[in-house]
Order: C-alpha cells, then structure tokens, then sequence
C-alpha cells in the first residue's frame, strides 16, 4: 500500500513497548490502540488492518480483529518461537499454518502473555491476514 499521508506514517510508526503487568494495564492499552487504529483508518481505505508485535528476539506477530470480535494473528516463521506462549495464553493448540484464529474472548490473555516478549508495535494499515473476500 502507498500511503501518501505524513499523518498516517507516523500513526504507523514502530513504538517502544513498555511491559504490561496487569489485566488492568492490558485492557487500557487495547482501549488505546482501538482508539489510534479507528483514527488511522479513517484517513485512509484500509484492509487488513490491526497491529504488529515486533518480538525482541527476532520475529513478527501480525493481530488483526475480525467485525465480530475474534482474532486472526499471522505469526512469522522467525517467531514461531513464541508459539508455546500464544499456546498457553489462549489454551489453543498451535495450526498447521502460520495463521491462528483466537476467540476474542482470549486477547487480554494474549496480550499479556506475549507482552514480556514484546519489544516494539506499529499499526499496520494492510496486511494478507488470509481473510476471506467474499
């Protein structure tokens, strides 16, 4: 995607990660991140929308929401090392594929569990989250 606006480059500028302690911390940041991500899009005719985890140790986790609250995370083959933490963290078994589909139910949970391993996020205004166009 080309994005012309210098406002939505720096919305989805990579940001330091500040490690999240509590569900309470957890569910402000998901507030927050809602929040800048609804602005983002409103500038702009995004697809695939959501956010990047940035691993500190190498790897990407794509997030997006799906309209009816659930999850779609793309993990990147260089973090499939965090895969055991998404497992525990959402009590799902890992896919065969790189694309997990989480209840919605489990993102405080996720977040939480991954945001030790978290070192930097970027809103990300399109990415192939393998939805389905209909």
């Amino acid at each position: 995607m080309h994005i012309n606006d210098k406002t939505t480059d720096a919305q989805t500028a990579q940001r330091p990660w500040i490690d999240l302690k509590s569900t309470y911390d957890v569910e402000a940041w998901i507030d927050n991140y809602n929040r800048e991500l609804q602005r983002a899009i409103e500038k702009t005719n995004a697809t695939g929308y959501g956010i990047c985890f940035c691993l500190e140790y190498g790897g990407e986790i794509y997030m997006h929401t799906t309209g009816e609250g659930d999850i779609l995370l793309d993990v990147t083959p260089e973090a499939e090392w965090a895969v055991p933490v998404i497992s525990a963290a959402t009590n799902i078994q890992a896919p065969s594929g790189q694309i997990w589909a989480v209840p919605g139910t489990a993102l405080t949970q996720l977040v939480l569990g991954l945001s030790s391993l978290i070192g930097s996020t970027r809103l990300v205004l399109q990415h192939d989250f393998r939805i389905r166009k209909y």
